[in-house]
């Protein structure tokens, strides 16, 4: 090969890669938390099934508020009861649906009224394991919150079951609502009542 024919490459092959090298990088694709599904679905009746029959039911379903709230999604007979295999099964709906994190956002209101300056924290259910990461928000004057875990690009929530925390400096917000929550969320697309928005409703 000749000299010209060789430099003629050499100042192509360079010419592609500055060009390629400034071409923007597309983004890593998010993927979804981590979860083994069956342990986690064992683990949750371990920790709730207070009764040892198997289920989750009537008032241990209130210790578990995630689950509580996405009783429909879980429940499928309608019986009200939760077993492990349906909570593995949600999980790996979750799973299939390939979905890593969501915008997600919520309305908080007190008596009737927006809540504006409170914090609202998702905190995953601890069966879930620690790839569900703690997501945070903020309501604003119209008790809105963008729902985020913090510092992740892109922002968003993880799928999963979440307890809800509320709290705003120099309210003294009930306990049922933060350190002992009743509140409770699923985060998935096909969560129920999601598409339409979701409100929580605190009365004191």
């Amino acid at each position: 090969m000749s000299y010209r024919m060789t430099t003629g490459w050499v100042l192509a092959f360079v010419a592609l890669f500055v060009v390629c090298a400034g071409c923007p990088t597309r983004p890593d694709r998010v993927h979804p938390p981590k979860i083994n599904a069956s342990a986690a679905g064992d683990k949750a009746i371990e920790m709730f099934d207070a009764d040892k029959d198997g289920k989750l039911s009537g008032e241990e379903l209130d210790k578990c508020p995630g689950v509580k709230a996405a009783l429909a999604q879980i429940d499928l007979t309608g019986q009200g009861a939760v077993t492990a295999d349906m909570i593995t099964a949600r999980i790996q709906a979750w799973q299939d649906s390939k979905l890593g994190r969501m915008s997600f956002s919520c309305r908080v209101t007190h008596n009737g009224r927006p809540l504006q300056g409170a914090e609202v924290k998702f905190v995953p259910e601890t069966f879930l394991g620690e790839n569900v990461k703690v997501a945070v928000g903020k309501t604003d004057q119209n008790g809105m919150a963008m729902i985020s875990i913090p510092e992740l690009t892109p922002p968003g929530i993880a799928p999963g079951l979440y307890r809800v925390e509320i709290t705003k400096p120099g309210s003294n917000i009930p306990a049922k609502y933060n350190t002992e929550t009743t509140l409770g969320q699923e985060i998935a697309l096909d969560t129920q009542g999601i598409q339409e928005g979701v409100v929580f409703q605190l009365s004191f």
